[in-house]
Parts: C-alpha cells; structure tokens; sequence
C-alpha cells in the first residue's frame, strides 16, 4: 500500500466529519472558548440613559462657552443616583464618571476646567465643545441589535458585552467527545510496579490533555489488553457514551500481535486509510465507525503525540466549530540537516532567539519515537518536506511551534 502524503491524509480526515450541530444553554462562566450556536440580540439598550464620560460639571452649552463663565451648583448626580432636578441657565450639577446627565444640561465641563469659588459656585477656565463628554444612550447598542453571531467564539470581550446585554447564559455547540483507548498486554497504568516485560502507559495522558486544550470532553477507556473480545467491548463503551471521536493507542498496525484494525473493521467499521508518509507515525489509522471518526495512533508516545498534534487537534476544531490553530512559523536551524527520504520528518528541536529576533532550532542528537523527555524538552518540529535535500546550518526551515521558547 502506497504511503499516504501527510496533507492528503488530514484532508481527507476533516472531509470526512461534519462539525457537531448539539447545542446547548451554558452560563456564561462557562461559556469561554466555546463557539456560539445562534445570533445573540440585545435585551436593552447600552447605555440605558446620556451619563458622563468624565467626572466634572454638567451643565448648558451656552454658560460654557465664555471661559470665566460662574456657575450655581445646585446638586450632584453620581453613578447610581442621579439628580432629580432640572438644570437652568446659570446653573450646573457636580457629576461623576458613569452618571446620569441632568435635565436640561447637554455639555460636561471636566472638574480640572473648572476652579470651585466660594458660596457654591465654580468658575470655567476652558470652554468645552457642545455635547463634550457625554455618552448618548444606546451608544453602544439597543435592545434588538445583534451583537454576536453564530459561530463567533467566545472569549473575554464577547463574553462580556454578553453580560452586557443582560444575558446571563448562551448557547453553544457542544463539546467532542473524545474516547481513548490504550491496548497492549504490556500495558500499566502509572503507579504500577511492571514487571520485566511491562512498561507504563504514558500516552493517555498527553493524547487527553491536547483534546482538552482543543475543547474536547474525554471519555477514558482504560487500557485493555490484545484481546478481541476486551476491545470490542470498549469500542461499544464509547459508542454508548456518545464519543464523536474514538482514538486508539497502538495496536492499529497488521501485526500478529496488532488487533485493534481487524477488531474495529469487525465491529462494522469502515477502513478510510492507514500507513501515512511521516516519521515518527507511519501507522495511523482513520476510519468510520457508526458516525463516529475512529483515529488510530501508533504506540510509542513521541509518535502518538506527533499524531495528535498534526490530526486530532485539528480535527477537534473542526468538529468543535473552532477556528483551525496555527502553529506554523519558520526557523534558522544550528546545524545541518541530511537530505530527506520519502516520508516527511518532523525532528525534535530546541528554540532560542538570536540577538536580530530570529528563531533558531537546535535538533536533538537522539530522535528515537520512544524517547519522552526529548519530546517534553522540544519547543518545536522542524519539518523536512519528502525528499528534501540537505540542509546547510544557519538555513532558513519550516517548524510547528509547540511552545514558544523559555515557556
């Protein structure tokens, strides 16, 4: 079988899932990072009333146009209790930023233009423009206005003009279900003891903490061993709990030992592709399983994470109506790179920045798909294109940024 292109392979795996239309009524807490199912109105208007920008004196245009102007101060209208009164020429009402513009009065003269005499009464040093410092009413909207639109997601300032608004819950899409599965006799979970032909399963944990990070709910399967009858029984747990997505942790090669394909393809599911060209994670898999998007990745834990990153991420946007993350960027690598083979490589690298500003990537000497604490340590993945020739040191190349360096 032919190794499927990278770009390809991800193409046709977001081709094949339709973005998650169940929607529901979040309050807004809770609404963050999600992405809005309707078009939200306005259910009053903002600012409800004219109120001043500045804190000052209100009063009428014309007694603030000469600059010596004295005024009476009748009263104060301050946030939350407004003055009752009206104002009349010669007059003016102390007001404080956020409260109500007085009857009869259209200009704020600001508390700095204007010297406070004796007997009640300031006198103006500067003369404000007509309407200077007010907030009309409805400025910012009225009720009935749309303000946010389905699909717009959902972050501090659009939650808060949702506040605003005086909605108090919203609704959006719902989150992808993620359940993951672990298989392998060899498998135990952290906090074993493994005996000499046992090892810790790791890659759970990372596989779960990107889908949380794309907004995903994660449903653990646990691990199972190379077992038929254990792994369909785990497949039907995540199709009972709603899983839109079904990732798999090893096992998804053709191996006498490599059960999950066969087990899946009996439980009815439908085999898109497998076998990508990429190093690490030539054996993944991407299947159709009652709805439900089947995501095989391979068992070593750097090739697992590398799968994760390069296709469940962006999956879990696109069914979670997100807006694709960019990782993207280029770097000059410190030393050089050998001329590529057919699959496209993504290497391990360390990021600095020179003193011009320009990121730098410094691969590690060990690349092995096994090896964690590199991968935990790498700031990056220099991608080396199929057949790419070599690359000399200080040449410019494409990475996928997977933090920003010193983080």
């Amino acid at each position: 079988m032919a190794l499927l292109p990278v770009a390809d392979a991800l193409d046709r795996l977001l081709r094949g899932a339709a973005p998650i239309r169940r929607v529901e009524t979040v309050g807004l807490h809770a609404a963050l990072g999600r992405a809005l199912a309707e078009d939200i109105k306005a259910r009053l208007t903002h600012p409800a009333f004219d109120n001043s920008a500045m804190d000052g004196y209100a009063g009428h245009y014309q007694d603030f146009a000469n600059v010596g102007t004295e005024l009476t101060v009748i009263g104060q209208s301050a946030a939350g209790h407004g003055f009752a009164g009206h104002v009349g020429p010669g007059e003016t009402v102390r007001i404080f930023t956020g409260a109500p513009i007085p009857s009869g009065a259209d200009t704020v003269l600001i508390q700095e233009d204007a010297e406070v005499i004796a007997d009640g009464r300031i006198r103006t040093t500067f003369a404000p423009g007509k309407g200077r410092h007010i907030r009309p009413k409805g400025q910012d909207f009225t009720v009935g206005d749309v303000v946010l639109r389905a699909g717009d997601l959902l972050d501090a300032g659009r939650l808060t003009v949702a506040a605003g608004m005086n909605c108090s819950e919203l609704p959006v899409f719902a989150r992808p279900r993620v359940a993951i599965l672990a298989t392998g006799d060899e498998l135990l979970p952290p906090g074993s003891v493994p005996g000499a032909d046992q090892i810790i399963a790791s890659n759970t944990y990372g596989v779960a903490a990107i889908a949380r990070d794309n907004g995903a709910e994660v449903i653990d399967l646990g691990i199972v061993g190379d077992d038929k009858a254990a792994i369909a029984a785990a497949v039907a747990e995540a199709k009972a709990g709603g899983a839109d997505v079904l990732v798999t942790l090893g096992g998804a090669s053709v191996g006498d030992h490599d059960l999950v394909q066969s087990t899946l393809v009996a439980s009815g599911m439908t085999l898109d592709f497998w076998q990508i060209a990429m190093r690490p994670g030539k054996p993944l898999m991407v299947g159709r399983l009652d709805g439900m998007t089947v995501l095989g990745l391979p068992g070593n834990p750097v090739s697992s994470l590398v799968c994760a990153l390069l296709f469940l991420e962006p999956l879990l946007r696109h069914l979670g109506s997100l807006p694709r993350r960019d990782r993207s960027g280029n770097a000059r690598i410190g030393s050089a790179l050998p001329a590529n083979d057919k699959r496209q490589d993504y290497v391990r690298a360390r990021l600095t920045r020179d003193n011009d500003g320009t990121l730098r990537a410094e691969t590690f000497s060990r690349q092995d798909s096994s090896m964690m604490q590199v991968f935990a340590q790498s700031d990056c993945l220099i991608i080396r294109a199929p057949f790419a020739p070599e690359a000399e040191a200080g040449s410019i190349c494409d990475i996928m940024v997977l933090r920003q360096p010193g983080a």
